[in-house]
């Protein structure tokens, strides 16, 4: 007698789980656009090596002078702030070519004075403490507000930015910096990346 009972309950069962398959899940934001760090490119008064092979007398160490540029014998000035070894080795593998049969250029870093500027994340806006700091492996958008003191009392946080290059172009997400601070939401707690900027607007009255 108690068989009905039980099927009953199967199918009250089964009608449960459908349901709870079946239901809409929120999508997660999308993560923001990191690719891959950018190679560090070379700035003023950073020291290089060129050496060119099998010719020590054009091989020579200089540094970037005010202009971006270096002075190499035979090509004269070329630009090199601004490039990657690499757009710099091929630049005067290039002018070299009606000088030097088949040049093999290396362009290597030595004191890079420049790279503490290219290496920061800064946060700017309605923050108690605007900051500019080195940056971190791991370093966090709650990490970089917490080092400024937080929002101050004129922010805006659930409006705050974060700007970041990625190939060549800034890129903007949002940030809910309220929710993140006050509610645990983490989703948009990105990993920072080098040259990263968060802004925090101050909110209208």
């Amino acid at each position: 007698m108690k068989r009905p009972n039980v099927i009953i309950q199967i199918v009250i069962a089964t009608l449960f789980l459908v349901s709870c398959s079946s239901s809409k899940q929120l999508p997660m934001p999308a993560a923001p656009g990191s690719g891959t760090v950018e190679e560090y490119r070379i700035g003023v008064g950073d020291s290089i090596e060129v050496n060119i092979w099998r010719n020590p007398e054009l091989s020579r160490s200089v540094q970037v002078r005010p202009d971006g540029k270096i002075s190499i014998p035979l090509i004269g000035d070329i630009a090199a702030a601004d490039l990657t070894t690499t757009q710099l080795s091929a630049n005067v593998t290039n002018a070299l070519a009606g000088y030097v049969k088949s040049p093999q250029v290396a362009i290597i870093l030595g004191n890079s004075s420049s790279s503490d500027f290219q290496r920061r994340v800064r946060i700017t806006g309605a923050v108690k403490s605007p900051q500019s700091l080195p940056y971190r492996d791991g370093m966090t958008v709650l990490d970089l507000v917490l080092l400024a003191g937080g929002p101050n009392e004129f922010a805006s946080p659930n409006k705050a930015k974060l700007y970041r290059k990625v190939n060549g172009e800034v890129q903007v997400y949002a940030i809910k910096l309220d929710n993140l601070l006050n509610n645990g939401e983490i989703t948009t707690n990105y990993t920072l990346q080098p040259s990263d900027i968060v802004t925090v607007p101050e909110r209208m009255f």
